[in-house]
C-alpha cells in the first residue's frame, strides 16, 4: 500500500508540475496579445508616461472610434478580408487539382513539373517587386484588388502544392481504383473520394496562405496607393503621423486586425491536428 501511495503522489505531483508549465507557457503566449489589448485602450500620453505594459487607467473606447471611423479600419478590414479571400480560394482552387495530377495520374512529366513548381520556394517574395510593378504597370493592374491577389496566390502555390502532394501520396490507390471499376471518371473520383479526404490539408494550406496575404504589407504598399483599395497593413501604417501619432488608435486597429486570425484558427484547428496526425502517422 506504502508503495502505491508512493507512486500515486509522484504521478499527481508530476502531473501538477505539468499543468503548472502548461499554464505558464500558454500565459507566454497568450500575454502578446493582452498586452496589445490594453496598449489600444490608453492615451498616448499614458504610453509615453512610463505605462506601456500595465493596466490601462482609463478603457478609452474612443480609439476604437478613431480608428474605425478616423483611420478608415473597416474599409481596409474589408478590402483585406476580399484580397486575403480570393488568394485562398484561387490558391485551393488552382493546388487541388494540379496536386491530384502530379501525384496521382502517372506522366512523363510528373516529376519535372513538380520540381517546376518546388523552385517557387527558393524564390524570395520581395525579390520578384520590381519585375512586379513593372509588369501590373503595363496592363494597368496597379492600384487593384488584382496586383495583390495574384501574386499572392502564385507564391503560396508551392507550398500548397507540396503539402497536397505529400497527402495525395498516402491515399491508398485501391480507392480510386474500385471508382473507376464502378464507372467513375477522373473528376467524379477526385471531387467525389479524394476531395472529402484531403479537408484537413486544406485547411492547413487555408491557415498558411491567410497570415501570408493578411500580413503582407511590401507589395501592398508598393502596388496600391488609392485610400479605396488600402489593406489593413497599409492602412494602419498610415496612422503614424509625421508629428503627432495616436498610439491608442493604431493598437485599436492592430487588435482589430488579429481577431480575424483568432476566429480562424479557432475554427479550423481540429482540421490542422487531424493534418498532423496524418502525417505523423503515416511516416510512423
Amino acid at each position: 500500500m506504502d508503495i502505491i501511495r508512493a507512486r500515486n503522489i509522484k504521478r499527481n505531483t508530476a502531473k501538477t508540475f505539468i499543468y503548472i508549465f502548461l499554464i505558464l507557457y500558454a500565459f507566454i503566449q497568450l500575454y502578446p496579445f493582452i498586452w496589445l489589448l490594453f496598449f489600444s485602450f490608453k492615451s498616448s500620453i499614458e504610453i509615453y508616461g512610463g505605462n506601456v505594459a500595465g493596466f490601462p487607467e482609463k478603457l478609452r473606447w474612443e480609439n476604437y472610434q478613431t480608428a474605425i471611423y478616423g483611420g478608415n479600419v473597416i474599409l481596409f478590414f474589408f478590402n483585406s478580408v476580399f484580397v486575403t479571400g480570393f488568394t485562398i480560394f484561387l490558391t485551393l482552387v488552382v493546388s487541388a487539382p494540379a496536386a491530384y495530377v502530379i501525384a496521382r495520374i502517372p506522366w512523363k512529366l510528373g516529376n519535372t513539373v513538380l520540381i517546376m513548381f518546388l523552385l517557387g520556394l527558393m524564390i524570395p517574395v520581395h525579390a520578384t517587386l520590381l519585375p512586379l510593378f513593372i509588369l501590373f504597370s503595363k496592363t494597368k493592374l496597379l492600384n487593384s484588388p488584382w496586383c495583390l491577389i495574384l501574386p499572392y496566390s502564385a507564391f503560396s502555390m508551392p507550398i500548397a502544392i507540396f503539402i497536397l502532394h505529400g497527402f495525395y501520396r498516402t491515399i491508398p490507390k485501391e480507392m480510386e481504383e474500385s471508382a473507376f471499376l464502378d464507372g467513375c471518371g477522373i473528376a467524379h473520383s477526385f471531387f467525389r473520394i479524394i476531395l472529402p479526404l484531403i479537408k484537413p490539408a486544406l485547411a492547413t494550406i487555408a491557415i498558411l496562405t491567410y497570415l501570408f496575404a493578411w500580413n503582407e504589407l511590401m507589395f501592398a504598399i508598393t502596388f496600391i496607393s488609392k485610400l479605396a483599395y488600402r489593406t489593413l497593413t497599409v492602412g494602419i501604417q498610415s496612422m503614424v503621423g509625421q508629428y503627432n501619432t495616436n498610439w491608442g488608435a493604431i493598437g485599436a486597429g492592430l487588435v482589430v486586425s488579429t481577431i480575424p486570425t483568432i476566429i480562424l484558427y479557432s475554427i479550423m484547428s481540429k482540421q490542422v491536428q487531424k493534418s498532423l496526425i496524418h502525417q505523423g502517422s503515416m511516416k510512423g
